[in-house]
C-alpha cells in the first residue's frame, strides 16, 4: 500500500483516501445510554453529518479517558512527556492510544521508531500502527518523505483530526493521549471541540521565564473550554549526570512550580535534562522503559499518578433492567 501523497494546495489526500473501508460500520449501537448525543439528529443536520457524528460518538464512547498534553511554546519536550506518559500507562497494564495532533511537525513516528510503518485499512476503519501494544496515529504515516511539508489552513487540519478520531479503529481503550502542537490554535481547539469532554490536560514547560509565562495561556485555554488541568510539568529542570545520576541546576529553576501556584493548578514535578532522553528518542525507544531506574524516568513516572487517579472518578454505568 502506498502512502498518501501530501500536497501543498487545499485538496490533499487524507485518511479516507488510504482507508476506503473507513466508516463501514457507522451505526452507533455500541452503548445503551438513552441520553447519548448520537441518538438524536440535531436541528439542520444533514444525513451525512448525522452519520458522521454517530460514528465519531461510537469511537469515543469506547475510550474511557481522553487526555491532552499541551505547551504554550515549542521545544519544551511536550512530545517526550506525551510518549513516555503513554508508554508508562501501557506498561502498567492499561490499553492506551497515542494521537499525534501536530499536523505540521509530527514527531511521534520517529520517537517510537515507526518511521517506516505503513498504514492499513480494515473492515472497521483505518488500523492504527502499534508499538508494543501502544496504538499510534500520526499524519507522519501519510508522508512519502519526512521532508514533505504540510501546508494547510485551519479547516483542513480540523478535517484530518476529525478523521483521526472518527475513522480510526481505536477499539476499547483506557486512555487516549493526545499530543497537541504548541500554542492554543486550531489543533488543540479542534480536538477539544470534537471530543466534547476531555478528562484532563497536562501542561509542559521549561524553567525559563519566557517559556513558563506561556503556561498561563495554556491554563486559561483549558479553563475557557472547561478542560480540567491535571497539572504543570517542568521539563529540563536541571542536568542529570549520566554517570552518577546527580542533578545539577544549570538553568533557573522553580518557574514552573511558581506559575502552577499562581494559577492554582497542581505542580506535577520537575524532569531533569538527561542526554539519554535524546538518545532514546533518536533510537525510537521510550526512555521511561529503557532507563527506568534513572532519576529522570522516576520523575516522568510521577506524571502518571494524577492520570491514574482519573479512574477513581469513574462512575459505574447503570445496568438496564
Amino acid at each position: 500500500m502506498q502512502k498518501a501523497n501530501v500536497k501543498s494546495h487545499d485538496e490533499p489526500q487524507t485518511v479516507s483516501d488510504v482507508s476506503p473501508a473507513a466508516g463501514a460500520s457507522s451505526a452507533c449501537g455500541s452503548c445503551t445510554k438513552q441520553d447519548c448525543a448520537a441518538t438524536q439528529r440535531r436541528s439542520g443536520e444533514t444525513d451525512q453529518e448525522f452519520k458522521d457524528r454517530q460514528l465519531l460518538e461510537s469511537r469515543l464512547c469506547r475510550i474511557k479517558h481522553k487526555m491532552v498534553v499541551l505547551s504554550g511554546k515549542g521545544g519544551v519536550g511536550k512530545s517526550t512527556v506525551a510518549v513516555n506518559l503513554a508508554v508508562a500507562l501501557m506498561l502498567g497494564g492499561k490499553r492506551v492510544g497515542l494521537l499525534d495532533a501536530d499536523i505540521h511537525g509530527p514527531s511521534l513516528p520517529t520517537m517510537l521508531g515507526l518511521e517506516h510503518e505503513q498504514l492499513q485499512g480494515g473492515p472497521d476503519g483505518l488500523v492504527p500502527v502499534e508499538a508494543g501494544g501502544l496504538k499510534v496515529m500520526s499524519i507522519g504515516f501519510f508522508l512519502n518523505s519526512p521532508d514533505d511539508a504540510i501546508i494547510w489552513r485551519g479547516p483542513l487540519k480540523m478535517g484530518v483530526l476529525k478523521q483521526f478520531l472518527k475513522d480510526v479503529a481505536w477499539g476499547d481503550l483506557d486512555y487516549l493521549i493526545i499530543d497537541s502542537p504548541p500554542g492554543t490554535g486550531d489543533e488543540p481547539l479542534s480536538v477539544v471541540q470534537l471530543i466534547g469532554k476531555v478528562d484532563g490536560a497536562i501542561v509542559v514547560t521549561t524553567p525559563q521565564k519566557v517559556a513558563a509565562a506561556d503556561v498561563r495561556k495554556s491554563v486559561n485555554f483549558c479553563r475557557q473550554l472547561k478542560v480540567p488541568v491535571l497539572g504543570v510539568v517542568e521539563n529540563m529542570g536541571g542536568f542529570a549526570c549520566p554517570k552518577c545520576g546527580e542533578v545539577t541546576q544549570v538553568f533557573r529553576s522553580g518557574a514552573g512550580q511558581q506559575i502552577a501556584r499562581d494559577m492554582l493548578v497542581p505542580f506535577l514535578g520537575s524532569i531533569p535534562l538527561d542526554p539519554q532522553v535524546a538518545e532514546a528518542s533518536d533510537r525510537g525507544l521510550a526512555f521511561v522503559h529503557e532507563y527506568a531506574s534513572t532519576p529522570t524516568a522516576k520523575a516522568m513516572l510521577a506524571v502518571v499518578r494524577p492520570v491514574l487517579a482519573l479512574e477513581g472518578n469513574d462512575k459505574p454505568e447503570r445496568k438496564e433492567k
